[in-house]
């Protein structure tokens, strides 16, 4: 999900991070997205102003990673909130020191992409450091900004014990994390990669089976969360 309700999803170009089973490849490069400015995405997020309010909706800038583009977001998010829309900001946090709280302010909800809670895996995974994710999401907690965990569940990877149970136990700690979103891993980007000619970094890994999807979101129940 990318929010509460229907949302006007705005997908930003650039992300420093390479994880291995992005669904976006696409959006790597900021030079692969659509020149915009401010103005133009306002006036289009404003033609569908009244049916994303009447669903209960709202408008999520994601990404690439959105903080890439730190003044642009904050721009969107406030203008939004101006309109009387719900915001939501989707990021990994691996560039949250550049979110003022200013921006945050302006942020409804924060989704927060947590890759995997042990460091070697993190890198792995995506080639980052995880301790700027949970430096941003302990902030987040003291700033009191409410927070969904997204948690990409792929066999072999993220599924290890220890990984899910470090992450459980660090989520139920945050006061203001509403609930975890466990994410299955998919392999329906495949097509993108073969169009920009990129390897597919995670051949023959299958999707969780419902087995195991309940076997992880019981972990996180056991802690007290709410999971999806």
């Amino acid at each position: 999900m990318d929010g509460p309700g229907t949302r006007f999803v705005v997908f930003t170009a650039g992300c420093p991070l390479r994880c291995l089973y992005c669904h976006n490849p696409d959006t790597w490069r900021r030079r692969s997205g659509t020149p915009t400015t401010a103005e133009e995405l306002m006036a289009r997020i404003a033609r569908y102003r009244r049916f994303i309010q009447v669903a209960g909706g709202g408008v999520t800038v994601s990404g690439g990673e959105p903080l890439q583009q730190p003044a642009f977001t904050a721009e969107i998010l406030r203008r939004c909130r101006e309109l009387g829309l719900h915001t939501a900001l989707d990021t990994s946090g691996f560039l949250g020191d550049r979110a003022t709280d200013a921006m945050l302010a302006d942020t409804d909800l924060v989704l927060l992409d947590v890759k995997s809670w042990d460091p070697a895996l993190y890198r792995r995974l995506t080639g980052g450091d995880l301790a700027p994710t949970l430096r941003f999401a302990r902030r987040l907690a003291e700033l009191g900004r409410p927070a969904w965990i997204r948690f990409v569940l792929v066999p072999g990877l993220t599924d290890l014990e220890e990984n899910v149970e470090g992450l459980a136990r660090f989520a139920a700690a945050l006061p203001n994390v509403e609930h975890i979103d466990v994410l299955p891993y998919h392999r329906m980007a495949e097509g993108k990669y073969a169009a920009l000619g990129l390897p597919y970094p995670l051949p023959g890994v299958e999707p969780p089976d419902a087995g195991l999807l309940e076997r992880v979101h019981a972990r996180f129940r056991d802690h007290g969360l709410d999971t999806r």
